[in-house]
């Protein structure tokens, strides 16, 4: 249960519990899935069984194999969604809370009756701590009030209800037990746990994409660049005065406290190192280590190679339309993070995909999207020239944690955008440079690429071939890339 699932010692054990499961299976043929994502709720076949446990895992506290064949007399009270051995099916709040403000235990001096006058992450954490001790209900043993609320919120976030309809949940449940501790609305619930965090920041932006109001401009009330106001107006009357509706607001997603809080987690403490600790080096290319702009990244920079730790990302943005029609005109740009330093088949996965900003619409912000990347950029110099300091958990050391982008993903118009290199024109490819074999059409207007067999091997037939191209053989060589 406790082997990485990408082990060779984890297949092997697998094969030994199915073998026990199968010679009791009271099916014959089949047994019950017990992996992450069917959780004992399905029935097949031995070898779809085995696919799924070596691809995803066991479920998550299955440590006693009571649908497999295994004695039931030495457990506790059963939980149909819990079934931790031994944990009296009670969630760990203390240790989340541990994790989550383990800085602020460190330097609690006060007694808890004692408020006035303590820092505002010391207050967060007596406030939570409360709440975690406080019962659901008189005699309710299983829950308490902010456990109920973090699993209701992420019973909201795994089958994606609306704010209108979690509110109705929650009126729902407070019909049927009046006497429990439910939050009466959707923004009272937000609060009890926004403490958690991480949360997120709102950027005021100018309408013209120009300039963000941060740092040296927060308190500006108009643009700069263009004159703008911050502020939306209302047949022409600016709305400072009243209801100060601001015009365009950048979403931004630190990224410090979320890698700070990988490394609170055991498990993702280690999956963190696998590109240098797990990954087969049989020179085959599985993963993006194995490729030569990592090995020629880790040649030039010793020193933050030298900790398999610092983080190494990955950075894709595209815009896409929030409405579901086609009827309406809008795109707004998500910029998301890969962390390479997990395992290829983690580091896609939707719970390992970060999200750093959310440029708002309704339009492209075309080659001005650097204006809106300077919060991401201003962090990531800092995580590669300083670092920030991070406990983990593993090792339970604090250490100076690293990161940097090595590459961007993206198709060719947001590479345009990206990396400020026309995708257009004549000298639109980024590889070839001042090569590039482009032709203009008369006629039609447009640009055309053309050449493309000079990449051939120098003796290849069709670089002799005039009636299938230009008319023309190719006796060029392949240009040198930039």
């Amino acid at each position: 249960m406790n082997c990485l699932i990408w082990s060779d010692e984890f297949q092997y054990r697998v094969k030994n519990f199915l073998e026990k499961a199968f010679e009791r299976a009271s099916q014959g043929n089949k047994i019950l899935y017990p992996c992450k994502d069917c959780k004992n709720h399905y029935w097949h076949y031995r070898d779809v069984v085995e696919d799924h446990l070596l691809s995803r895992g066991f479920r998550v506290g299955y440590t006693k194999w009571t649908f497999h064949g295994e004695s039931t007399s030495s457990r506790k009270t059963h939980h149909p969604i819990n079934d931790d051995e031994g944990s009296n099916m009670r969630d760990d709040i203390d240790g989340l809370l541990h994790d989550t403000f383990r800085n602020v235990e460190a330097k609690l001096g006060h007694e808890e009756g004692d408020r006035e006058g303590l820092p505002e992450d010391v207050k967060k954490f007596f406030k939570l701590l409360e709440d975690g001790k406080k019962q659901l209900y008189l005699g309710c043993e299983n829950f308490s009030k902010l456990s109920f609320t973090i699993r209701l919120f992420l019973f909201k976030s795994l089958h994606g209800l609306s704010n209108v309809a979690f509110l109705d949940l929650l009126v729902l449940i407070k019909e049927a037990f009046p006497l429990a501790l439910i939050p009466e609305s959707f923004n009272k619930a937000k609060n009890v746990i926004r403490d958690l965090g991480p949360d997120y920041e709102k950027i005021h932006a100018c309408p013209n994409d120009c300039m963000l109001f941060w740092k040296d401009n927060e308190k500006a009330e108009n643009c700069s660049v263009c004159g703008t106001s911050r502020w939306k107006s209302v047949d022409g009357v600016s709305t400072t005065v009243r209801s100060k509706i601001l015009a365009r607001v950048l979403r931004y997603f630190p990224l410090k406290p979320r890698h700070q809080r990988m490394f609170k987690c055991p498990e993702t403490a280690v999956a963190i190192k696998w590109h240098a600790n797990e990954r087969p080096n049989d020179g085959n290319l599985r993963h993006p280590a194995d490729g030569q702009a990592w090995k020629d990244f880790d040649h030039l920079y010793l020193d933050f190679s030298r900790d398999p730790r610092n983080v190494r990302f990955g950075l894709s943005s595209d815009g896409f339309n929030p409405f579901r029609t086609m009827s309406i005109s809008h795109s707004t740009w998500p910029v998301m993070l890969m962390n390479y330093n997990l395992s290829p088949w983690i580091y896609i996965k939707t719970e390992y995909l970060m999200l750093s900003m959310i440029i708002p619409g309704p339009s492209s912000p075309g080659n001005d999207i650097d204006v809106y990347l300077q919060p991401l950029i201003d962090e990531l110099n800092e995580l590669w020239e300083h670092g920030i300091k991070t406990y983990d958990v593993k090792t339970k050391e604090t250490f100076q944690m690293r990161a940097t982008l090595i590459w961007t993903v993206s198709d060719f118009p947001a590479l345009a955008m990206l990396s400020g290199w026309s995708t257009k024109g004549k000298l639109a490819c980024p590889s070839c440079n001042y090569y590039t074999c482009s032709r203009y059409l008369k006629h039609s207007r447009k640009i055309c690429y053309l050449g493309h067999w000079r990449f051939f091997p120098h003796d290849h037939p069709l670089r002799k071939d005039k009636k299938s191209f230009d008319g023309n053989e190719e006796h060029r060589p392949a240009p040198t890339p930039l």
